[in-house]
């Protein structure tokens, strides 16, 4: 195996984690409706800058995040490269009536036309999630360490269209060798959470298998062990909280009081346990707080209301209320995503008092 250079990576853009969500729909179904309105038009800059005009209409943010978002949508397979077609069910993918579809259908688009070398203005026929999936059928499961050394492979030189066991021993030895994991921590991450949303496949203790394999091996303890946290994932959507407290306050923070402190909890507003795998690392199904706050938040003795007020739960003390009473939320983080997970968040601090 030739020495690998760790910047020659399968490269995965991730705008989006939330593949049901309505900005990730609303930006594909922008990206539709202008392919089929301009496709007779040859491509160009000018076409691709219009374009982000227009997505910029129904999901008003930078345009370096339009175009991530746009080249996201291409190396999963939605929209192909230079604007001029898209996969055939991407259309099916936005109209599907529920997610249990969407998962399907996402699982279809990606394995027949996903491509990480593929961007706006470059085409691409290297198919990683193919490789990885074949590969995967070839050994049963593979582990963490495997996935992450599989993104070092050039699947061009490869003979076969998997790699075999003894290869990807040597791969996991030059992974190692090179800190790929330190040094690439977030792109592992965004094929990780893909991994996880594509029918039939499963990770369990960190190792990915297809569903029906795990269910054989695991049995009825499947779907408790599948359910442990992520941890790259969870690193990821605390990440992206994050960075989300920097574009608003300048540094990270805890959201309620606004202040820096140097430990902060990306605590989940709909509990962990209770979310299904888009909402699990939804950064919206979250809020960066200290550990006070997040203790009171994550046992349901206080809430919020929509425009940010602290709601508190009957079971806790006055002295505590009359503490906390004057903070809120800023509006500036209350988009509608997060106000839906308050809403349930507010139904189980009400659920909780009633069984007091």
């Amino acid at each position: 195996m030739p020495q690998q250079n760790y910047e020659n990576y399968w490269k995965l853009t991730n705008a989006f984690t939330d593949y049901n969500g309505q900005k990730f729909l609303d930006t594909l179904a922008v990206c539709i409706q202008f392919i089929d309105d301009f496709k007779t038009e040859e491509y160009s800059e000018d076409k691709y800058s219009r374009l982000q005009d227009e997505i910029y209409k129904v999901n008003p943010i930078n345009h370096i995040s339009i175009r991530k978002s746009i080249n996201q949508l291409v190396k999963m397979g939605f929209v192909n490269s230079f604007l001029v077609s898209y996969h055939p069910q991407a259309k099916e993918y936005i109209s599907a009536r529920t997610n249990k579809k969407r998962v399907t259908l996402l699982s279809k688009i990606v394995y027949s036309n996903s491509s990480f070398n593929r961007a706006v203005n470059n085409e691409s026929s290297i198919k990683q999630i193919n490789f990885l999936v074949q590969t995967l059928i070839e050994k049963g499961k593979l582990s963490k360490e495997e996935i992450i050394a599989l993104m070092l492979v050039d699947i061009e030189a490869q003979k076969e269209t998997f790699l075999p066991e003894n290869e990807l021993k040597k791969y996991v030895k030059e992974a190692n060798n090179i800190g790929f994991l330190k040094r690439k921590y977030n792109q592992i991450g965004y094929l990780s959470n893909l991994l996880g949303k594509l029918d039939d496949l499963v990770f369990v203790n960190d190792d990915l298998y297809f569903k029906e394999d795990a269910e054989q091996i695991f049995g009825e303890d499947l779907k408790a062990i599948s359910k442990r946290r992520d941890p790259y994932l969870h690193r990821l959507y605390k990440n992206q909280l994050q960075d989300e407290c920097e574009e608003i306050y300048g540094n990270p923070m805890c959201v309620l009081e606004q202040l820096t402190y140097p430990v902060l909890i990306a605590s989940h507003i709909k509990p962990f346990i209770e979310s299904d795998e888009n909402e699990a690392y939804d950064p919206n199904n979250g809020l960066l707080l200290s550990r006070t706050i997040d203790s009171l938040f994550d046992l349901k003795y206080i809430s919020f209301s929509d425009d940010g007020e602290m709601l508190f739960s009957s079971r806790i003390a006055e002295d505590v209320k009359e503490f906390w009473k004057e903070y809120r939320l800023e509006n500036t983080i209350l988009n509608d995503e997060r106000k839906n997970y308050l809403a349930y968040h507010r139904n189980l601090m009400t659920e909780r008092d009633a069984r007091a």
